[in-house]
């Protein structure tokens, strides 16, 4: 029964080692955030801040837009360069709503910080993570992750050009 096991073993341990090193399978999937963008500069609900300036270690790993019956709302999922997730959301839903469904109800202002000459509030958010949110007229921009306050600011600040 063990010589059984072994061979059946063997050619699942050979898949999951050609998979890994030679098709990258560890890599995360990183996907083109233009036709989201797209979407939602066409619709043409808020300013859509498009980062711009990140060097080639950030990776757009998700980007979705989405219209509901209280505005609009453009996610960007990133990975840092290294490896830690953080979310640029922007959307014109109501500060007061899109603030709590993103952060929590529990999240609370932290501070504020001038970034490229913008004043953010720095909120501590879910367990673990920290978030930047700019609230101005027409939209409300959120930086959340749980990577480096450094990571968020540079985010923030690629957003705000």
């Amino acid at each position: 029964m063990a010589l059984s096991l072994l061979v059946l073993l063997v050619p699942v341990i050979l898949g999951v080692l050609v998979y890994r090193v030679l098709f990258d399978g560890d890599e995360p999937v990183v996907v083109d955030p233009t036709s989201a963008i797209a979407e939602a500069r066409a619709v043409g609900a808020f300013p859509v801040a498009e980062p711009t300036g990140l060097d080639n270690g950030w990776r757009t790993v998700s980007a979705r837009f989405e219209r509901g019956t209280d505005g609009a709302v453009l996610r960007l999922g990133y990975l840092t360069p290294d490896g830690d997730g953080v979310q640029l959301v922007q959307g014109n839903v109501p500060a007061d709503r899109l603030v709590p469904q993103e952060l929590t109800g529990k999240a609370r202002p932290d501070g504020q910080l001038d970034i490229a000459g913008t004043t953010w509030q720095r909120y501590l958010a879910r367990p673990g993570e920290r978030a930047l949110v700019l609230l101005e007229p027409a939209r409300t921009v959120i930086v959340v992750g749980a990577a480096p306050m450094s990571d968020l600011r540079t985010l923030a600040g690629a957003a705000s050009r």
